[in-house]
């Protein structure tokens, strides 16, 4: 029997396609959807892996590992604003070799919104995509090609979140199913989308996880790093990832015509920090 892939996806960043003024407008501006791709078979070592480091850090109780109370230390992650520089450093690390030791593959799509409102807002205005739209139909996509490429199938679940937004993104998963991407086929000819008729063999399910899920969990610290390594490619957090051959872009060649990370509208450089290019820029 094929072997079966899951991708657990998670969101980062506001989804909104304008932001309210603020007097303290984010440093970057990405939306993502993303996380990790693992097979199936390979799931119950996995989560193992992850109940064993959960072990070592009783400290964190029931709390599901979640990127933004780690790094700002809140929430279920209080604890480590009292604990010694050292033992928060040793934590940091036992996450890092974690996400390293798990048999997980980084995939996701970041719109950097101010490129993207910049390419589009004059031109569609109102009618413009959803960026949710935009990420949840590269990102999928690029995991059912990987799949394909590997002779599997793949699930994809997504984090609860409310039901209009679980809706829209089943609509999505539908429509790809059906219909293909829907992307505009002359300039989007260079990707090598597959074809409607690939994506309904491939596509098996679609389903909702709460942050409950073990292997949701390490979507959502997998994914802001494959975030910042689009504006800072020297973040440590992405680096572990990259120099450990996470990134689906490790797996891509010219011959199999497989994509990595998709960094979307970084080509727009008003009023943003000086930063490398990031390993795919484009539209």
């Amino acid at each position: 029997m094929p072997e079966t892939l899951c991708f657990y996806m998670d969101d980062s960043g506001s989804r909104h396609l304008d932001r309210k003024p603020s007097d303290n407008p984010p440093l970057h501006d990405w939306f993502a959807l993303g996380g990790v791709l693992i097979k199936e078979s390979d799931l119950t070592a996995a989560q193992a892996a992850i109940n064993a480091f959960r072990q070592r850090w009783l400290e964190m109780g029931e709390a599901p590992l979640h990127s933004v109370e780690v790094r700002n230390k809140t929430g279920g992650f209080r604890w480590l604003i009292s604990v010694s520089a050292a033992r928060h450093a040793e934590f940091i690390l036992d996450m890092s070799e974690l996400m390293k030791r798990l048999p997980i593959i980084v995939l996701a799509c970041v719109i950097n919104r101010p490129g993207y409102n910049a390419r589009y807002k004059e031109v569609y205005g109102a009618e413009r995509w959803a960026l949710c739209r935009t990420a949840f139909t590269i990102a999928v996509e690029r995991a059912a090609k990987f799949a394909l490429a590997h002779d599997s199938r793949l699930r994809v679940f997504v984090e609860r979140s409310d039901k209009k937004t679980e809706r829209r993104l089943k609509g999505y998963y539908d429509d790809l199913r059906a219909a293909g991407p829907p992307f505009d086929a002359s300039t989007s000819a260079k990707y090598q989308p597959l074809k409607a008729q690939s994506l309904a063999d491939t596509l098996l399910e679609f389903d909702v996880k709460t942050k409950a899920s073990r292997l949701m969990q390490i979507a959502d610290i997998a994914l802001w790093p494959a975030c910042k390594g689009g504006y800072e490619p020297g973040n440590n957090a992405f680096a572990i990832l990259r120099d450990t051959d996470k990134l689906l872009d490790a797996h891509c060649t010219e011959e199999n015509g497989l994509r990595g990370i998709k960094y979307s509208c970084f080509d727009y450089s008003e009023k943003q920090p000086e930063r490398q290019k990031p390993a795919e820029a484009g539209s």
